[in-house]
Order: structure tokens, then sequence, then C-alpha cells
């Protein structure tokens, strides 16, 4: 959402980059047509907070249809919202019409869309310093609801009224406390008591957009400072389709910046444990997995990592060399760690360089005996072979065995 840090952070950044540079370029064609073309959104705030921006958003008073004859290439994304997608010098830009959206039926999508102009288009937009517009022309700025006042003050406020914000999609509760925590602002008063108001309500998004939203919130270093918010406005409800439960995050403030959502995510899950909470492994991977649209990938890291976490807790050094191999490769043991981190910087590093000596590759090596030795040995197939194959494999780990004869020598040895 913030792009990186320009070289006067916390004054209007300077830096014409590439991406600004086509983005004019494209508002240019748009205003030789006679049409309006403004920077809008995030990328001004952004500007204004001296960060370069990570994209441009353009808002013009052109119809789609217009826009398509402007630029014969652009593609639809959302034409009954008057969204189109521009290329220009190797960047995209989403170039929408200005509008004023109906009533609003679903706490998502408004029932009618209005083409309109540059004043309703900002009404309908989430919080004040979003709702910024800026004239690529000379960079002057358009700020109709002071969101440049909100943005020296370090607040998110809804533009207007923050329940009727909310009810037209309720998904913004969630942005707000993304916002506020990526941004280090504070959430204004009354947004985020109209928050409070309808956290319950956030149940009724659906839990592909709440699971998104969560992605983006936790895996930036801001995560745990956004699922405090969280907590404290009572929208943890919908995330773990569980019991508001406000309380510290040890885990989660002092996980490693550069760690991924789902490792934040475990280690969010084990805060919460260490509350009170009940739920098993199995139980949590369910409930994170229906509340949050976790793919199979998602929901098998997040089971592995809270699995891998609690075996190393247990008493990883005085596991033996084969059962400690066995562990470093398995999927989610480095994300544990990183919780591991988080509860016992010192256990956590002395175990880290144990497994980087014993498994550096984090992959067990190719099996010196397999099936189809243990075949032509005249073993049947059957559950016994997994128990003859994992006897040679910790054999191999531990270095007892270094080929394939000496192997299979074990494993007659232990069939006697």
């Amino acid at each position: 959402m913030t792009g990186a840090p320009c070289p006067s952070a916390g004054a209007p950044c300077p830096l014409n980059n590439e991406m600004r540079a086509a983005a004019r370029a494209v508002a240019s064609r748009l205003t030789d047509k006679g049409f309006t073309a403004l920077f809008a959104g995030g990328c001004v705030r952004d500007w204004l907070l001296g960060h370069v921006p990570d994209d441009y958003d353009i808002a013009t008073d052109a119809v789609p249809d217009r826009i398509r004859e402007i630029f014969p290439s652009a593609r639809s994304v959302g034409e009954s919202f008057g969204v189109m997608l521009v290329r220009h010098a190797r960047h995209t830009f989403e170039v929408a019409t200005f509008r004023k959206d109906g009533p609003y039926h679903d706490g998502r999508r408004p029932s009618s869309v209005e083409f309109s102009d540059r004043d309703a288009d900002a009404a309908r937009r989430d919080f004040t310093v979003n709702g910024i517009f800026q004239d690529p022309r000379d960079d002057s700025i358009i700020d109709l609801w002071n969101g440049r006042g909100d943005l020296a003050a370090r607040l998110i406020r809804a533009i207007g009224d923050p329940h009727a914000r909310i009810a037209e999609d309720r998904l913004r509760m969630l942005r707000a406390v993304r916002f506020a925590a990526r941004l280090g602002f504070t959430i204004e008063p009354a947004t985020a008591a109209a928050i409070t108001a309808h956290a319950r309500e956030l149940a009724s998004v659906s839990a592909e957009r709440v699971g998104e939203e969560l992605r983006k919130m936790l895996a930036h270093p801001s995560r745990a400072d956004a699922a405090h918010s969280c907590e404290t406005l009572g929208l943890d409800r919908a995330v773990f389709a569980s019991a508001a439960i406000v309380g510290e995050l040890t885990r989660l403030r002092a996980l490693a910046a550069q760690s991924e959502s789902m490792t934040a995510l475990a280690a969010w899950w084990l805060d919460r444990a260490a509350r009170g909470g009940e739920e098993s492994i199995l139980q949590a991977t369910a409930h994170a997995r229906t509340a949050l649209k976790l793919s199979n990938a998602e929901t098998t890291l997040f089971e592995a990592t809270l699995t891998a976490r609690e075996r190393i807790c247990r008493d990883f050094a005085g596991y033996s060399l084969a059962a400690r191999k066995r562990l470093a490769a398995s999927l989610g043991f480095d994300a544990a760690l990183d919780i591991v981190a988080a509860e016992d910087l010192d256990s956590a590093d002395r175990w880290r360089r144990m497994a980087d000596i014993e498994l550096p590759s984090r992959m067990l090596p190719t099996a010196l005996v397999n099936g189809e030795s243990l075949l032509r040995e005249g073993y049947r197939a059957g559950p016994s072979f997994k128990v003859l194959l994992d006897l040679a494999m910790d054999a191999q780990l531990e270095r007892r065995i270094m080929s394939e004869a000496e192997g299979l020598a074990l494993v007659r040895q232990s069939s006697k």
C-alpha cells in the first residue's frame, strides 16, 4: 500500500520516477482530448506522506467507451463501474470514470452506479486520506474532505457518516485497521466507535474478502498493531470465528519483520491460546480455513507450523539426530523457529544453528534403500514397508549406513 520512503520523507515526494511519468502520460492523453484526469486515492496519499507510490489510479470524467477510443488496447475490469485498465510504458493503470453510487443492499456493492463528477466521486470513497485528488499537470492538490488535515493529524477518518460508509462495505472496518497500522495512524474516535458498533457484521462479509485483507495485514511488520486494533474493536470475532478476546500479543510483536502471513497468523493464534483458549491445532486449523478461506497450501502450512513449533518446544535438542533432521526437513520448520524466536530467542538461535549444521538444505537426502530395493530383496509391499524404510533412512541420516548394500544388510538383520 505504501511505497518506499522518499529521500524527503515527511514532505511531498519530489521524485518523478518512471511509473509516475507513465501515469502522467496517460492522464495527458485524456486531458488532450478535453477530459479531466486526476491522480486519485492511495498514490496521492503516499506522495503527500513522502513515499514513492506503488501504483497510480487515474480518475476521469471520460466514460469507458471514450477511454477505449483514446486507448484502443484498454481492458475492462469493471465497465459497469467505469473501471478500465490502460497500459503504457510497461506499466498498467486503473482509469476509472467519476461516479456516484446508488444505495447499498448487500454490504459490499452499490445497487446502481451513475457516472458523475469529481465531487460526487470523492464523496463515495472510504476515508478522507484516500479521497484526495492531484492534478498531474502541476501536482496541485484537490482536497474536498480535509484529507491533508487528517494526514497531518495522523488520523484515519471515514468520509461523511462512518456508519453509512461501513454499511456500504463492511470490509472497510478491516481496511481502516490495516491503513492505521501500516501508516502508524490512529482511527478517529467517531470512526472507531462506528466500527465497534458494527463489528459483528463483519461475519456477513465473504471469507475470501476477509482472508485477503488479513493476508495483507499480517504480511506487514505493523501486523501486531493491526491485530491489537482488531481485538480492541471486536473484529476478531469474525477473523477467528470465536468470541472476542483482548490481550497481549507477545509472539506477534516479537515476530521477525520478514515473516510471512501464515507464520503471523499462527503466532497470533498462539497468543490468543495463551489467554486460555482450549482449541487444539486441528480445531484451530479448521476454524482458520473456514473463517479466512485459506487455500489448501495455506491450511497445510498453518497446521504444519503450529505442529513443528510444538515439537521443537517439546525437546528439540533431546531428539535423536535422525529425528532432528526429519523435523528440520518438515514443512513449517523454519516458520516455527521464527515463532520460537519470538518466545525464546536464545533457544531458537541454538536450535537453528544445530539444524543449519545437521541439515542445511532442509531436505532429506535421496534414500539409499527404497521400495524397489525391498521388492528386489523379496519383501512384500505392505504396512511393514514403511517401518523398514524408516529404519534405513534413520540409519542413513545418522551416517550408520553409507550404501544401499549396507542399508539392506541392516534391514535383513532387523527382520530376523
